[in-house]
């Protein structure tokens, strides 16, 4: 343990960080240091060794532990014992980080003990763009993913056809190695996967050479997936099977989509309800007025404006707003009028004008031009 680096050094905190500072420093530096995304030789034990850290200062038992004893009192946890509390999935979000659960020596994508059998592949995440139309009815889209999947010669076992695997000479094949060490409190037994075999109980001696003894292969490919009406901006949609492959056939993980809708050049979308700035002039607004108002299926729909309509007034117009993704319903459209105030006048608009002015009781100052406006008239 006297060689480890102190896990607040290793995430660049302070000791009296918090649990939000110190998620995001691991976040930072595990995406820096995945081996999936970084080239450097010794990518992986960073990786595990910021993620060590974060294992145990995001843990408050874990972290009261080390703040007391220091490495000494992680002695005797095993790899699950460190990630048993981390939730990956959130962390990681968005971001194709492998099965990383097998980076540490446990496998698959849960967190049970032991290896029980095949593992299940990890999920892969991509985003896809659509518009405010597609979103309310619905749609089908095409997305290009690339995912890991068996390879084709060996099947995932990894060996190249007709070669067995050899049983671990370091571990006899269990995969573990225990180690006993002596602590301060007591002696501890720490099992950890065998590095020999990295916890699979066996030597691959001579290796697919499709595949160069991975047991998978990195492939592209174009998928069809459906969009369901109403889906609104940031929801997520699952596609089983699509994921990375597992260590067999139908054991790969899903592919996650996370939704972005584009913006809209007319309508504001809240939940399932849609906004619109509808314009009119001041007769309308005075007199009322039947007007037609867009909506988001391309259509219009007519509309009265009572006489006397003030400007930022706020209609509703029942279930004209977005479908909802859960109920067979829909939103509401809300639609603010806004009154234009024309810039330019005629002469017979301004004498209809002064002449409503004069019935309203409303005295009009007409200010006389300026030095600035009669020079600019006569250079006209």
């Amino acid at each position: 343990m006297a060689d480890k680096r102190d896990y607040y050094e290793v995430l660049g905190v302070d000791k009296t960080a918090d649990e939000k500072t110190i998620k995001k420093a691991y976040r930072k530096l595990a995406r820096k240091y995945h081996p999936d995304v970084c080239d450097e030789p010794d990518a992986e034990d960073k990786f595990k060794e910021v993620s060590e850290a974060y294992a145990v200062l995001s843990d408050e038992d874990k972290r009261h532990r080390y703040d007391q004893f220091g490495h000494a009192g992680m002695d005797g946890f095993t790899a699950e014992d460190f990630y048993q509390n981390v939730n990956f999935e959130d962390i990681f979000q968005g971001f194709d980080i492998g099965n990383i659960f097998e980076m540490f020596g446990f496998g698959g994508g849960s967190r049970s003990r032991g290896r029980t059998g095949p593992q299940r592949g990890s999920d892969i995440y991509t985003e896809v763009p659509i518009t405010l139309e597609e979103a309310y009815e619905g749609c089908d889209k095409e997305i290009k993913i690339t995912r890991s999947e068996l390879c084709p010669t060996c099947n995932g076992s990894k060996s190249k056809p007709g070669s067995d695997p050899k049983t671990c000479p370091t571990c006899g094949g269990t995969g573990q190695i225990k180690e006993v060490s002596n602590t301060i409190l007591g002696q501890m037994v720490n099992v950890r996967p065998c590095r020999q075999c990295g916890g699979t109980g066996k030597i691959i001696t001579d290796p697919c050479e499709d595949c160069h003894g991975k047991g998978s292969k990195r492939k592209s490919k174009t998928i069809k997936i459906e969009i369901p009406e109403g889906v609104n901006e940031g929801n997520h949609l699952r596609v089983s099977g699509e994921g990375n492959c597992g260590e067999a056939p139908g054991l790969e993980g899903d592919l996650i989509v996370t939704v972005h809708i584009k913006k809209h050049k007319k309508f504001v979308r809240e939940g399932d309800h849609l906004y619109l700035e509808q314009q009119i002039s001041f007769p309308q607004a005075a007199l009322g007025d039947l007007i037609s108002i867009p909506t988001i299926e391309g259509n219009e729909v007519e509309f009265k404006v009572p006489a006397g309509t003030q400007s930022g007034t706020v209609f509703k117009l029942r279930g004209q707003g977005m479908n909802s993704v859960r109920h067979n319903s829909r939103g509401n459209m809300y639609v603010t009028v806004t009154v234009v105030v024309p810039k330019k006048l005629n002469s017979k608009q301004k004498d209809l004008l002064n002449k409503f002015a004069e019935v309203s009781g409303d005295e009009i100052k007409h200010v006389e031009k300026g030095l600035f406006d009669r020079v600019k008239d006569a250079m006209k």
